[in-house]
């Protein structure tokens, strides 16, 4: 998963979790109700990927003007960081319960704008309210499903809530696929994400507040009835203390520490220990999005047509295999990251991420260079009026091929026999869409016609796969575990905001960086980022797999140095 927190749970906890599910069905229905929430928050991060292939076909505005597709997808990010900060607050005042409604709210409101949006203006304003219910969701759905959940299968059923986020994802790809043909195409694809959000509120509705959240507003005998529900009769009073004793020493925590954020940010950064631990769970989440993982997961079709697969369908066909090999990952993780660690899988996961990214860019260069040249007895073939004004102006205009009439913000009709001969450059405009198709010629718009493009979908494929087991949950992780417990929250919640920023900062820059620097020259600057990653792990991450909180605080306090730095002394002490 890419935007959300990730509980690690064993295989016997799924086994248990299975048998105690069957014998109590109310147990699912909580966890399931409230993990739509994660289905639609993964509906709404992918459906965009595809939609804004047919948003630019229908706004040609928006197809010539990259930073507009760029606001089209990453406010919805922008709107989710709001929503994760408002969502925390409501989840303390008004519940679980009310929070998992208003984002609802949202998605149906956000799906709705889209869908009969006249203007690009008015999809990116749905975009933000979908991103407001993305954020809500991601605070809450997890934390509603971990206090409404028997102890022992809690990390089983927040797994299941992360696996319904990548499957989300994996839906919106099928639902894309799924609508390429109807009439209205993305209002279609945008407007679907309603129907969830209608059903999640119903079935809301009538399941109860948390009961760790009833018990802290003084409502011992709500929180025990849910409990009674949850629970069998013989373990209800175990519960019920438990619940109690968590609820006193969370507020003693908080007299320690403040009430208010201002004075719990000061006593985190005042803090030797959890300074270290921010140094570590910052790096980790920052290093996730600078892989680039959100311009495969926003951009995925796009990127394919950078490859030369002209076809709408055919990139959304291909993006739909990245979407299922990061699903698998996610359940590859839960595999090895106990056994191996979760250091030695960030390491191994940024070093492949890397070699990934130079090999895209060497594809991506490759292919540019061995464009189609532009012929003028083709372009003139469509007329003066139609051929690429830019082309006809240029002096050294039998030097273009392919790649120069894309940036010069016009559309390669590619030739009729082959379209690796040289094609015509013609004004990107419907009619001339047209007058290509209908000479069953192929028109580009994104990419160029390569030989070298089934190469591109190969690497993509296994830049997810090193990216998935790896980089996808190992940060979630780490950051559940790297902070003493009084800062738990602060913690985590500074490194999921810096997690949201870094999202923001690509997903808004990706595309006008393909334009400033060629595709060839984006995924080598990533790749670039992942090295720095890469050494950053290396430095400031220690391995916590195996060890209680207390021993990680150890750690932390006397200051983690990698293997290579330590004197031969220490090492000596910690194999023994």
């Amino acid at each position: 998963m890419v935007e959300g927190g990730v509980s690690k749970a064993s295989k016997t906890e799924f086994t248990e979790c299975w048998n105690i599910v069957w014998t109590t069905p109310y147990i699912m229905k909580l966890a399931l109700s409230a993990g739509i929430g994660g289905l639609l928050f993964g509906y709404d991060t992918g459906v965009i990927s595809g939609a804004l292939l047919y948003i630019k076909e229908d706004f040609r505005d928006v197809g010539k003007k990259t930073w507009l597709q760029e606001l089209i997808v990453s406010m919805a990010v922008a709107g989710a960081i709001f929503g994760a900060g408002f969502g925390g607050w409501i989840n303390d005042r008004f519940g679980r319960k009310i929070s998992i409604l208003g984002a609802d709210v949202l998605f149906f409101i956000g799906a709705i704008i889209m869908a009969i949006a006249p203007q690009p203006w008015v999809i990116i304003l749905g975009r933000i309210f979908v991103g407001l219910g993305v954020g809500m969701a991601s605070m809450t759905a997890p934390l509603y499903i971990s206090e409404a959940s028997p102890a022992k299968i809690r990390g089983a059923l927040v797994s299941a809530n992360g696996f319904l986020i990548t499957g989300g994802q994996f839906l919106a790809y099928l639902i894309n696929l799924a609508f390429t043909k109807a009439p209205g195409t993305w209002r279609w694809m945008l407007g679907v994400a309603g129907v969830p959000a209608v059903v999640q509120f119903g079935l809301m509705m009538m399941l109860p507040e948390s009961p760790r959240w009833l018990y802290r507003q003084n409502k011992v005998d709500e929180a025990r009835a849910i409990l009674e529900k949850i629970y069998p009769a013989d373990q209800v009073e175990e519960e019920v203390n438990l619940l109690k004793q968590s609820v006193e020493n969370e507020k003693a925590e908080e007299g320690l520490i403040g009430k208010d954020m201002i004075s719990r940010l000061k006593g985190a950064f005042g803090n030797k220990i959890v300074r270290r631990g921010l140094y570590a769970g910052v790096t980790v989440q920052v290093a996730q999005q600078f892989v680039g993982i959100n311009t495969v997961m926003y951009y995925s079709p796009t990127i394919v047509q950078f490859a030369g697969f002209a076809s709408k369908s055919t990139a959304l066909a291909l993006s739909l295999v990245t979407s299922g090999l990061n699903a698998l990952g996610s359940i590859v993780s839960m595999a090895f990251v106990d056994k191996y660690g979760r250091r030695r899988l960030m390491i191994v996961s940024m070093f492949g991420l890397s070699s990934c990214l130079v090999a895209l860019a060497v594809v991506f260069f490759q292919a540019a260079i061995h464009a189609p040249s532009v012929s003028q007895i083709e372009s003139s073939h469509f007329g003066g009026n139609n051929t690429c004004p830019a082309y006809i102006t240029d002096g050294n205009a039998k030097s273009w091929n392919c790649m120069d009439c894309l940036k010069a913000k016009c559309g390669f009709c590619a030739h009729k026999g082959n379209e690796y001969l040289p094609g015509a450059c013609l004004i990107d405009e419907k009619s001339t869409d047209t007058l290509c198709s209908d000479e069953h010629r192929t028109y580009f718009i994104s990419g160029c016609p390569s030989s070298f493009g089934w190469l591109a979908v190969v690497f993509l494929g296994a830049y997810i796969i090193t990216y998935s087991p790896g980089m996808g949950t190992a940060p979630w992780i780490v950051n559940s575990e790297i902070y003493p417990l009084r800062y738990r929250g602060v913690g985590g919640g500074i490194a999921a905001v810096s997690n949201w920023t870094s999202n923001l900062i690509v997903s808004l820059t990706f595309l006008t960086l393909t334009e400033a620097l060629g595709s060839a020259g984006t995924f080598l600057l990533f790749a670039g980022f992942s090295l720095l990653g890469l050494v950053a792990i290396y430095l400031l991450v220690p391995e916590t797999k195996g060890l209680a909180f207390e021993e990680v605080e150890k750690m932390l306090e006397t200051g983690f140095k990698p293997s290579a730095f330590m004197k031969k002394s220490n090492k000596s002490e910690m194999q023994a």
